[in-house]
């Protein structure tokens, strides 16, 4: 169903800092025989004129140096140039970009591409899917959401993997790669899962594909890039799983939680009957095993809390977010997957009983000002 949860398998992460490094600008080989042109060989005016050789050397020396603070002026207002152009270049990156996004609102993994894209300003266009039928992505052989479509100018790539999807969109714009070639960077895998079915993993999928000059822009130091890393990690493979547990917690809840499932969801009349009444009632005993499967304490809600307390104690009280003075990949994950609870009695709970509101509100204000101002 729409937020049950899923299990995920970690896989190696080789790929190095360098990976998708591009050599930065340099001096032009013009530039170059202009200054030992300059340097070097004496003009005609020199030449021509047979005097004093200390004159001469003077002479020669001021031309030389007047032509080399020529030279390296010009291509450092070319290295401006440059830079500006770059930057006018990422600004511009998500202009080149028309994005899909098939998803199942109430997914939580769908609700992290989502916070990743509204607060980058990146303009997509949804498609929900049935989830009874699929029949909105019977093109892919990728059976799960979130699916991105991004056409980039001719080429058409598809994304799967909530975290792939965002990896590979945030290296986009910091580094300027194409996406045709960035999704080769998290080739998917086959793996069995405790229940012995085959699923699919994509390896590398919490790291940025850049150099090492674009990491220290964006991170500043590796160890917040690790931090970022686990963090995302950790609402993949623990926070997610809470839940389930904890909207189908109870009957009433089961039903309250699909009656939002309903309404936000792509059903016709007599499928959201159904699903609503018949999809509570599966769910409700569904969460009573996935209690079991993560091992969660007999009242699911304590987890939920404590889940939540660890987040905000790895924030800190000096920073507003994990990413420092604006959200990271982490903050913008955590708070996706935690939104799809809002309007439940596990949100009210979840903001009465922990810490977490003050971020959490931080985290959506800087989302809805970035889309305020685009």
């Amino acid at each position: 169903m729409a937020i049950a949860a899923r299990a995920l398998w970690p896989c190696g992460r080789t790929v190095v800092w360098s990976l998708g490094c591009r050599p930065g600008p340099g001096v032009s080989a013009q530039s170059r025989a202009g200054l030992a042109g300059a340097a070097g060989n004496p003009g005609p005016s020199i030449t021509a004129r047979k005097g004093n050789p200390r004159l001469l050397g003077a002479a020669a020396l001021a031309l030389g140096g007047a032509l080399g603070l020529y030279h390296t002026a010009r291509w450092h207002l070319r290295a401006q140039d440059l830079r500006a152009e770059h930057s006018a270049a990422q600004l511009s990156l998500s202009s080149h970009l028309q994005l899909t996004l098939y998803q199942y609102k109430t997914c939580p993994f769908c609700s992290k591409v989502r916070a990743f894209l509204d607060f980058h300003a990146l303009p997509y266009q949804v498609v929900e899917v049935n989830p009874v039928r699929r029949a909105e992505i019977k093109f892919s052989s990728y059976r799960k959401v979130p699916i991105l479509l991004a056409q980039e100018g001719d080429c058409l790539q598809q994304l799967n993997d909530s975290s792939v999807i965002i990896s590979a969109l945030k290296t986009h714009l910091v580094s300027g790669q194409s996406l045709e070639e960035i999704i080769t960077y998290y080739p998917p895998m086959k793996a069995i899962n405790d229940q012995g079915k085959e699923v699919t993993e994509f390896c590398n999928k919490y790291w940025l594909m850049l150099d090492e000059k674009e990491a220290q822009q964006i991170y500043g130091g590796k160890e917040a890039r690790t931090e970022e890393m686990k963090w995302r990690r950790w609402a993949d493979d623990w926070l997610v799983h809470l839940i389930s547990p904890n909207v189908y917690r109870t009957p009433t809840e089961a039903l309250a939680s699909f009656d939002y499932i309903v309404q936000e969801g792509k059903f016709g009349a007599v499928e959201g009957a159904v699903a609503k009444y018949v999809g509570a009632a599966a769910m409700y005993f569904i969460s009573k095993r996935l209690k079991s499967r993560h091992h969660l304490q007999d009242d699911v809600r304590e987890d939920l809390y404590e889940a939540a307390n660890k987040w905000v104690a790895a924030v800190g009280k000096d920073r507003p977010f994990m990413g420092g003075q604006k959200p990271n990949l982490a903050d913008l994950a955590v708070y996706g997957v935690l939104r799809v609870m809002e309007g439940l009695e596990a949100f009210s709970d979840l903001m009465r009983h922990t810490h977490i509101q003050p971020w959490y509100l931080r985290v959506e204000k800087a989302i809805a000002e970035t889309l305020l101002v685009h």
